[in-house]
């Protein structure tokens, strides 16, 4: 009993002395964040261009819309230029141009006689074959409801880097736990076995749009930050966050840029939930 009452005083004392405390930190020049998409259809092809903010200031982001835009075949030479949209508040290609299976593309983007670049390749898509769906009861760690499971085929023997987005009745779901990332460390036979979508459940007559994007090492690597400091509580064990590094370089200037440029074939599927019988 002595234990538990040195315990639970313990305790008492140290909720009582807990505060919030806000840091002093340094203020920092507004930087240029840039998020740009390159496929090989047209409806997914745009660059956003939005300035940084201060850590505590949740006003929201200002667009940047003069800035000059382009994505250039490397192999070709030809040019992809990009016009500012007001309404959607992005950069979109004139005349829905779309990259080409194999070949290398450089992002370019110019504000204020201030250049910024990066290059990526667009890579052969993986191979899927069909969606099926099972309803599953509630157990320790799952819920009830449909689980989706996708089949195919990833046939490279590198450059093995994949996201896949799930959309649900038209919504994209982009929570921090819904980005799925994987590479080939532990093979590429997860499409061959089946890749249950585990962490997420859907219900009868939902619509359910599955996206495969094989990326560029560079954008993945970025990623795979982006979700790390998505999951950073700020807590005593976690480390001091940090902007994921970007794979857009200053061009012949010194300065920072945020952001990432995603060169990545498309491949969609699409499965309506049936009650099973």
């Amino acid at each position: 009993m002595k234990r538990i009452f040195i315990a639970i005083f313990i305790a008492i004392c140290f909720s009582s002395c807990q505060e919030e405390v806000v840091l002093d930190l340094n203020t920092l020049e507004p930087i240029p964040v840039i998020e740009a998409i390159w496929t090989n259809v047209p409806n997914f092809n745009q660059v956003t261009i939005t300035t940084s903010r201060e850590y505590y200031d949740d006003s929201p982001n200002e667009v940047i819309e003069d800035a000059q835009v382009s994505v250039r075949n490397l192999q070709t030479g030809r040019s992809a230029n990009f016009i500012y949209n007001e309404q959607l508040k992005k950069y979109l290609p004139s005349n829905n141009q779309i990259g080409q299976i194999g070949q290398e593309y450089e992002l370019s983007v110019i504000i204020k006689d201030k250049a910024y670049v990066s290059k990526g390749v667009l890579l052969a898509p993986p191979i899927l074959d069909s969606i099926t769906y099972e309803f599953k009861d509630q157990r320790v760690f799952r819920d009830e409801g449909y689980y989706i499971t996708l089949f195919g085929d990833i046939p490279f023997d590198k450059d093995n880097y994949y996201r896949l987005r799930v959309v649900k009745n038209d919504t994209l779901l982009n929570r921090r736990s819904d980005y799925l990332l994987f590479d080939d460390t532990f093979g590429t036979q997860i499409l061959n076995r089946g890749f249950e979508l585990g962490g997420f459940t859907f219900a009868a007559g939902d619509r359910v749009r599955l996206e495969l994007f094989r990326l560029n090492k560079n954008a993945y690597d970025y990623l795979s930050q982006l979700v790390s400091l998505l999951f950073n509580d700020g807590g005593l064990f976690s480390p001091p966050p940090q902007n994921p590094v970007s794979n857009i370089f200053p061009l012949e200037h010194d300065g920072n840029v945020l952001g990432y440029f995603m060169v990545s074939p498309y491949i969609g599927a699409s499965v309506l939930i049936e009650e099973e019988d």
